[in-house]
């Protein structure tokens, strides 16, 4: 029965892949963003935790600029949606217009180090895109990724993601694959924004609130010397198109305290996907529980 199930859930989702990605793009992304719109106020307890983690982080900000914000996600997931279905159609050529680099220089510094580079990014924009363009530009790189449930499925969406060499890793091994790839001096991207619990997980500041963060990165760094750099792919309004933005370097700072050095170099991560965040609010993932976790061992409730 599960089989079946799982087989079912893979039709559906292979139709509505098949069916936006031969669509004109501009139909796509509408069709993407009305989707969105049509969820919005059907996913009730979602909405909820979006404006409690809005309320959270951004207390100045009305009611009214919270449900925008949110909103916006919901348009911006639909956009993703609709891109992701079309990726096996992108070329270099035909993504020219759609998508441009800014910062590229600062990838290709950490890259020529040798020591393997880790991309720091999170579910902002359009993260699904960004390391199969990367990949698509001739820079393939692994990814740190949940396996999905459905089996099926999961081997349908990385096939794609795969398709111009990128690599994953399932988050059930990822810690001796990623040293692993630092090792042979390869790029990594980690989705760092997400709650954790310990130990695999410690407690930073994210928006003035204590949120419990994934420290794979920062001990892969330390460990290995590898370079740790800023990349997101954003939606820029003003140019009708995406652009992936890689950031300065984040040098770690060494204490000879390994643990004190693990801390400060997940804060200093964590701080760097807050000011992304605040410049492009609706473009993140508000409706995760991103501080379920709290330091006194209890989960926030529902």
């Amino acid at each position: 029965m599960k089989k079946l199930v799982e087989y079912f859930e893979f039709l559906v989702v292979w139709c509505v892949a098949r069916g936006l990605g031969w669509l004109p793009r501009g139909m796509a992304r509408a069709l993407g963003a009305g989707l969105g719109s049509v969820v919005y106020p059907l996913a009730t307890r979602l909405r909820r935790t979006g404006m409690r983690n809005l309320q959270l982080a951004m207390p100045d900000l009305t009611d009214e600029e919270r449900e925008q914000i949110l909103r916006e996600v919901y348009r911006s997931l639909g956009w993703q949606l609709a891109e992701f279905c079309r990726m096996e159609r992108y070329t270099q050529e035909n993504t020219a217009n759609l998508i441009r680099y800014e910062g590229l220089e600062r990838f290709l510094a950490a890259e020529a180090k040798g020591k393997g580079v880790l991309i720091l990014t999170g579910h902002l924009g359009a993260w699904e895109v960004s390391s199969f363009y990367h990949s698509l530009m001739g820079h393939p790189m692994g990814m740190v990724i949940r396996r999905l449930d459905n089996r099926v499925l999961d081997e349908f969406v990385n096939r794609i993601r795969c398709l111009h060499g990128n690599r994953v890793s399932h988050k059930d091994d990822f810690a001796r694959r990623l040293l692993m790839a630092m090792r042979r001096g390869e790029t990594v991207g980690i989705l760092m924004d997400t709650n954790m619990t310990p130990p695999q997980g410690v407690f930073v500041d994210f928006f003035g609130k204590t949120a419990c963060t994934g420290s794979g990165l920062a001990r892969v760094a330390l460990k290995t010397g590898a370079a740790v750099v800023p990349g997101f792919l954003l939606w820029e309004e003003a140019e009708g198109r995406y652009v992936l933005h890689f950031g300065e370097e984040i040098e770690p700072v060494l204490t000879g305290d390994a643990e004190a050095d693990v801390l400060a170099l997940t804060q200093r991560c964590t701080g760097v996907i807050e000011d992304w965040v605040r410049r492009y609010p609706g473009q993140w993932l508000w409706i995760h529980r991103r501080w379920k976790t709290r330091p006194d061992g209890t989960r926030e409730k529902d």
